[in-house]
């Protein structure tokens, strides 16, 4: 092996371990409440981090569907993270006015770099009942394309009364 092949050997070996390492396996965050969200607390739970903001039109689309995943569905917890804002209290003043009844999470680049990098908002990180990264996102998401994949992803159950037939 040539010296320019073990340097590239040894790159390539720490990106992975980069990467084996990288945030967003684990997160803790206080959202504007005082109540601290961690993904071990929600072990065997869908867990969907959404990164948005106030000014930003796709974000603003996405939100009714967020909430109705949040309000519909058990197996799935919803935690909005908001960014690039001017003050908290217009941040709060337009989660009432939108109906967001989720956790809201004032966010920046320190508390955004548990979970990697944020290239454009919405992000949406979609952890697994496993608590690993299922699935990560840059752009709008839907109730439909989330209630898809974790169909696609969770074994169905037998239908009990079929058996008793």
């Amino acid at each position: 092996m040539t010296r320019v092949a073990r340097a590239l050997a040894g790159i390539l070996a720490a990106a992975l371990l980069v990467a084996a390492a990288a945030p967003g396996h684990a997160f803790s965050v206080t959202d504007a409440k005082g109540k601290v969200h961690r993904l071990a607390d929600y072990r065997g739970k869908w867990v969907l981090v959404n990164f948005w903001a106030t000014w930003c039109p796709p974000c603003l689309d996405e939100i009714p569907d967020l909430v109705a995943l949040s309000e519909s569905r058990r197996d799935l917890v919803v935690i909005g993270i908001a960014m690039d804002y001017l003050d908290r209290q217009t941040v709060l003043q337009f989660a009432d006015q939108m109906f967001i009844s989720y956790p809201i999470v004032f966010g920046d680049q320190a508390l955004a770099a548990q979970f990697g990098k944020i290239s454009g908002l919405p992000t949406t990180y979609l952890y697994g009942p496993d608590g690993r990264v299922a699935v990560s996102h840059v752009g709008p998401v839907t109730r439909e394309s989330i209630e898809r994949y974790i169909g696609e992803r969770t074994p169905k159950r037998k239908d009990r009364g079929a058996e008793a037939r």
